[in-house]
């Protein structure tokens, strides 16, 4: 029942962070991040269609990644399971793309920006790994990198739950989103890596 029950809060939280960057299309054009941002970025066409184009498809990465792990799935829809990793193949390569680019200009400076552009790059080599080695058939070396993808991924969520915690600790955003650049994936691989030491059958996340 505990796991069940941490499954679905997993996959909830996926699903809702993953539909969020929709808010930014409806907004303001200084919604959320990009108040901190100033009027020659916000009008920046190129930076534009970088930042929506990652977080439109890093939003859909999340919001369908996470069906990869489900091993009922993956047993008895294998074709299921193709197409939505094709899906979040896609989405990464161009929102990890985009990510890096994007990176460059984050709020915080150096130290930030650092963060965010690894972050982009790791999420970027572990996917393209990921894929290579399906095509090789290499299976058991695929489920391993897709782990350290998603996990890399998932930082978009982590870091909405951290960032209220750094603020009010801290005091202050920018030196809590410095912080949050960096401990919202890096933690997040060190559990990916602590599950795949788990035994072969205990490594799907949810029961088939």
């Amino acid at each position: 029942m505990a796991s069940k029950a941490c499954w679905i809060l997993f996959s909830a939280l996926c699903l809702v962070v993953g539909l969020y960057p929709g808010s930014y299309f409806f907004a303001a054009s200084n919604f959320g991040l990009r108040a901190l941002k100033g009027s020659e970025l916000l009008t920046d066409p190129v930076w534009n269609a970088a930042f929506y184009t990652h977080i439109a498809l890093g939003g859909l990465a999340l919001a369908i990644g996470w069906t990869q792990f489900v091993a009922r799935l993956r047993l008895h829809r294998p074709g299921a399971h193709r197409l939505l990793g094709k899906v979040y193949v896609g989405a990464v390569l161009l929102s990890g793309l985009t990510g890096v680019y994007v990176g460059f200009f984050a709020t915080g400076g150096v130290i930030a920006a650092s963060g965010f552009v690894s972050l982009g790059i790791v999420w970027l080599y572990t996917t393209v790994s990921a894929y290579r080695l399906i095509k090789r058939r290499r299976l058991e070396e695929h489920r391993l990198m897709m782990t350290y993808s998603y996990a890399a991924c998932f930082a978009a969520v982590t870091l909405r739950l951290w960032m209220p915690v750094l603020s009010y600790t801290l005091g202050d955003f920018i030196p809590a989103y410095r912080i949050v650049a960096w401990l919202c994936w890096l933690p997040n691989l060190g559990v990916a890596y602590l599950l795949l030491r788990r035994r072969p059958q205990e490594r799907a996340l949810v029961p088939s």
